[in-house]
């Protein structure tokens, strides 16, 4: 298992990457795999709280990102 500490610094940077290539390119498509990144980033800080913390609540709004997600794509 990884530790919280690890958890978050790769969902930063996930997030961080993924907001820098949002704001420089301009094809809808990649933006739209830059928001994706962005969401799947929010879900790894989010199961990282939910581990720390023990409480399932996190992990329902992940659910709740898995579902905004899948719509996005549809």
């Amino acid at each position: 298992m990884m530790p919280f500490e690890h958890l978050l610094a790769l969902s930063f940077v996930l997030f961080a990457l993924a907001a820098a290539g949002f704001l420089t390119h301009r094809n809808i498509l990649v933006l739209l795999m830059f928001a994706e990144l962005m969401l799947n980033a929010a879900n790894i800080a989010l199961v990282a709280f939910s581990k720390l913390n023990g409480a399932p609540e996190p992990q329902v709004f992940v659910l709740m990102i898995f579902a905004v997600a899948a719509a996005e794509a549809g």
